[in-house]
C-alpha cells in the first residue's frame, strides 16, 4: 500500500520501523567497547569519523588509558598518537580528557547514567549522551546523527535540521521503548541503502512508505523537504 496523506503519521512511522526491523534484525551499534567509559570515548571519537576507523584506533587508546583516572591524569596531547588518524583528533582528545576529569571528580570514576549528568560533562552533547544511554540500557533516547536526520527528512517525519528538533519530532511518532532500536535501524538503513548522494530506492524495503522515494515518483533522485533551519549540528 502506498503512503497517503490519510495515513496517520504514527502508523506510517511504526510501519517503517517494523519493515526495517524485519529486514535488519541484527542492527546494533558498530563501535567496539567493553565498558561504559569505552563506549563514551568511542562515541566522542566517532563524530565525523567512520566506526571502522574508530575501531582501528581504540584498542591502543583503551590499553593506554584503562579508566577515568588514567585519562584524567593525562594531557590531551598524550592521546594524540592513538587518535591522530581520526578527524578533529585534537578537539576530541581535549573533550575526552575534560569529560574524564569531571567523571573522576564528580562521579567517583563511573560514567553517569542519566541524560542530565551526561550532558553536563564537558564535550558531551545531546547526541553523544543519547547514544550512551541507549546502548548502556540506562534510558530512553532517539539520538540523531547525520543518517537519522537525513532519513527523518526524506521520510517526511521532520523538516528540521537541528538534531534536537529532529529528535523531538521522531520521539513523538513512536513509543519510548522503540526509540533506541529505531535510531539504530535508521543508522543502518542510512549506511547501507538510503545513502546521502545516491540512495538505492529500488532496493529499499520502505520505499512505498516514503514520500521522497524514486520508486514511487519515478524521478531521478529523491527529494527532501525544505529544511526549516540550518543550525550547526553538535556531536
Amino acid at each position: 500500500m502506498l503512503a497517503s496523506p490519510a495515513m496517520p503519521e504514527r502508523d506510517r512511522a511504526r510501519k517503517v520501523i517494523d519493515r526495517l526491523e524485519a529486514a535488519m534484525p541484527g542492527a546494533r551499534i558498530e563501535l567496539d567497547f567493553r565498558t561504559d567509559l569505552e563506549l563514551l570515548v568511542a562515541v566522542i571519537l566517532s563524530a565525523q569519523a567512520r566506526d571502522v576507523r574508530v575501531n582501528q584506533a581504540t584498542p591502543g587508546l583503551f590499553a593506554a588509558f584503562p579508566d577515568a583516572a588514567a585519562y584524567a591524569a593525562a594531557r590531551p596531547e598524550d592521546l594524540w598518537p592513538h587518535v591522530r588518524t581520526l578527524g578533529l583528533f585534537r578537539n576530541k582528545a581535549k573533550a575526552i580528557v575534560a569529560a574524564a576529569r569531571a567523571i573522576q571528580e564528580e562521579h567517583a570514576g563511573q560514567v553517569p547514567r542519566t541524560r542530565e549528568a551526561l550532558e553536563a560533562l564537558p564535550g558531551v552533547w545531546r547526541k553523544t549522551a543519547g547514544v550512551v544511554l541507549v546502548h548502556l540500557g540506562a534510558g530512553h533516547a532517539f539520538p540523531v546523527d547525520t543518517h537519522v536526520g537525513r532519513l527523518a527528512r526524506r521520510l517526511g517525519f521532520s523538516t528540521a535540521t537541528d538534531p534536537g528538533r529532529v529528535e523531538d519530532d521522531l520521539s513523538a511518532l513512536l513509543p519510548r521503548e522503540r526509540w533506541g532500536q529505531a535510531h539504530q535501524l535508521l543508522v543502518w538503513h542510512g549506511r547501507r541503502v538510503c545513502h546521502a548522494r545516491k540512495p538505492d530506492c529500488a532496493g529499499c524495503v520502505v520505499a512505498r512508505l516514503c514520500p521522497s522515494s524514486t520508486a514511487r515518483t519515478g524521478a531521478g533522485r529523491p527529494s527532501s523537504p525544505r529544511p526549516a533551519s540550518r543550525r550547526r549540528a553538535r556531536p
